[in-house]
């Protein structure tokens, strides 16, 4: 039965591609309108943004279209085609009831740790009734640096009062393991869109198929404490 090294007092999880379905209808978005732009975005590079922050996403597309590129027209007509796309096809995914009912019957605390800003955070949770369900947000706007640098994971530690070291961090994305790793927290990957390499895996304590193996993992964590 594995189990983590540490009993985890609270569970930090990565908001898009591991609360949230969204990773599929932010890639359609920003592909169809870096296309209707007349610019050629092949997924693959695509891929490379996710888990960065705002900045760091521009910069790789400056290079990509050229630095004159019209970002700000670009960005705009890819939100609105998110937002569209949200509106009818925005999911949770797999396990996320079960492994938040666990930690609020194991008063496990939880923490949202995110490179999205925090209207859009609140959009979402409001719109899949989760509002409350997560003890504090760490959105783009309140570190120094954003993923994969260390400072979402560990503001999100100094929030709650807890070590890093006791903390589990969910993520999906390569920066995002890079961060949460490199901060000290017990991370777990969940891919969504992108498959973790040999030296993604080495950071990690597992890699896990969906949220309800990352529960199954919890809970035989916990056992320690009944014994």
């Amino acid at each position: 039965m594995k189990r983590l090294p540490r009993i985890p007092q609270a569970v930090l999880f990565d908001m898009d591609g591991v609360i949230f379905d969204t990773e599929a209808l932010y890639r359609d978005a920003t592909i169809a309108a870096a296309r209707h732009a007349g610019f050629q975005l092949p997924q693959s590079v695509y891929l490379e943004t996710i888990g960065l922050p705002a900045p760091a996403v521009r910069e790789l597309l400056l290079a990509r279209f050229g630095k004159d590129a019209p970002l700000e027209d670009f960005w705009k007509h890819a939100s609105e085609l998110f937002e569209q796309m949200a509106q009818t096809d925005l999911r949770t995914k797999p396990g996320l009831p079960e492994i938040l009912s666990l930690l609020e019957t194991e008063q496990i605390r939880s923490a949202i740790v995110t490179s999205s800003n925090r209207v859009l955070v609140e959009a979402h949770l409001s719109v899949a009734g989760l509002q409350g369900r997560f003890e504090t947000i760490v959105a783009h706007g309140d570190y120094i640096a954003g993923k994969p640098h260390p400072a979402p994971y560990l503001l999100a530690a100094e929030r709650l009062g807890l070590p890093i070291g006791d903390c589990v961090a969910l993520e999906d994305s390569r920066n995002g393991v890079l961060s949460a790793s490199s901060a000290g927290a017990m991370t777990i990957m969940v891919p969504d869109l992108v498959q973790p390499g040999r030296d993604i895996s080495g950071l990690c304590e597992c890699i896990a198929t969906d949220l309800h193996a990352v529960r199954e993992l919890i809970s035989n964590s916990l056992v320690d404490l009944v014994v």
